[in-house]
C-alpha cells in the first residue's frame, strides 16, 4: 500500500494520495478504499482465490462424471457390474460423496443418490438410494 504524506508549515500531517491494490491508480473518495474501482476489486480477488476455485471445480466435475456413469449403468436402482465396466467408462473410485456402513458392516460409498458396494471377484452392486 503506498501512502505518501506530505508537510505543511504548521508540522501538521497530511495524507495526500492512496493507490488501488490492482491497477496502482491514484484512489478517490473514502479513505479505508483499497481499490479505485469494482472492475480492480473482482480482478484482485479473483486473482487471489483462483487455486481454490479451480481445485473446487476439479472435483465437483469428476463427482459430477461419477453420478453420471453410476446413473447410466444403474437405470433399475439396483444392478451388479463389474469394476472393469465401471473403468472402461472412467469411474473415481477416489471421489465420492459420503459412505455408509451397514450393521453388518458392508460399506457403501455415494456420489450423491447413487451408490456402489464392493462384492466378490472385483463385482459391486449399485444402488439408488431412495
Amino acid at each position: 500500500m503506498d501512502i505518501f504524506f506530505v508537510y505543511l508549515h504548521q508540522n501538521s500531517l497530511i495524507m495526500s494520495q492512496k493507490n488501488c491494490l490492482e491497477c496502482n491508480e491514484p484512489i478517490k473518495g473514502r479513505s479505508d478504499k483499497k481499490f479505485c474501482s469494482d472492475y480492480c476489486r473482482n480482478t484482485y480477488n479473483n486473482k487471489i482465490n483462483k487455486e481454490s476455485r479451480n481445485l473446487v471445480r476439479n472435483i465437483n466435475n469428476r463427482l459430477r462424471k461419477n453420478y453420471k456413469i453410476l446413473t447410466e449403468l444403474n437405470p433399475t436402482g439396483k444392478t451388479k457390474v463389474s469394476k472393469m465396466k465401471l473403468l472402461d467408462k472412467n469411474f473415481d473410485f477416489q471421489h465420492f460423496t459420503s459412505i455408509y456402513t451397514t450393521k453388518k458392516g458392508n460399506i457403501y460409498y455415494f456420489c450423491y443418490d447413487q451408490g456402489y458396494l464392493e462384492i466378490e471377484n472385483n463385482y459391486y452392486v449399485l444402488i439408488k438410494r431412495e
